[in-house]
């Protein structure tokens, strides 16, 4: 019986969505599981459309009142990714994602849904976009084994963040405050504020080193953050991570 009810629940809540994303079947597949969007559907409407709203385009109820504001899943562009810039992410990105959430915004983690439960999202989540039916994400950016972190590898990354200009967006200190930052604006033309890094060890995706060279190589898409995959080679990548971690103000 409620097997049967869960199944007539699930038909109702379809007919409800906008016709391209009822007929927009999708799965995800992580780590041996397999996302059901239809199951996504429900999680998605307890937990997720007072932010992202009922047709994913970041127009829930809640957005008015968030900065920055919650993503549109319609553009099918995505901050945090292991492929490049201007791919789609992995279906493992996406859940990476929402069992870690947002640092520094009011995109909270998930981590307390159960795995099946956050992979059944990722794939309700990839109707929104005609991207995923049209499009494979491409192969993952490598990250090379993490170079010594010694005072020569931060004195030249300290070179490379001159060098690359990363102080008019993030400041000479890091804070978030160069001379760019007021003008800086993301894909929607919303106002956007650069990473301060003095605030601690997290990241918008992520909190290790691995995380950080990562950030730099694929960029965050629909950001100014761009990727410096053709410009840094992988050891000057590291040197910059080394140098970064010395704004941190350890949080423990």
């Amino acid at each position: 019986m409620l097997v049967k009810s869960y199944a007539a629940y699930s038909l109702v809540l379809a007919c409800a969505l906008p016709l391209s994303t009822a007929l927009s079947v999708q799965q995800s597949h992580i780590d041996g599981l397999s996302g059901d969007s239809g199951r996504g559907n429900l999680l998605y409407r307890r937990y997720c459309i007072g932010c992202h709203g009922r047709e994913g385009d970041g127009m829930g109820e809640n957005a008015p009142y968030l900065d920055p504001k919650p993503r549109d899943f319609t553009a099918g562009v995505f901050k945090c990714r292991s492929t490049p810039t201007g791919s789609l992410p992995l279906d493992s990105d996406l859940f990476t994602t929402i069992g870690r959430g947002i640092h520094a915004s009011a995109m909270p983690s998930w981590i307390a849904l159960m795995p099946q439960q956050r992979t059944d999202l990722v794939a309700f989540i990839k109707t929104f976009s005609p991207r995923f039916q049209q499009e494979k994400p491409q192969a993952v950016v490598s990250i090379p084994p993490e170079t010594p972190n010694t005072k020569e590898s931060t004195d030249r990354g300290n070179k490379l963040y001159q060098k690359m200009e990363c102080w008019k967006c993030h400041g000479e200190q890091g804070k978030g405050n160069g001379p760019s930052a007021p003008t800086l604006t993301d894909s929607k033309e919303q106002r956007i504020v650069p990473y301060d890094f003095t605030t601690g060890e997290r990241l918008k995706c992520g909190q290790t080193n691995e995380d950080l060279y990562r950030i730099f190589m694929t960029g965050l898409d629909g950001t100014p953050m761009p990727s410096y995959l053709d410009d840094l080679k992988p050891d000057e990548a590291w040197d910059l991570v080394h140098f970064l971690r010395t704004l941190q103000k350890p949080t423990r």
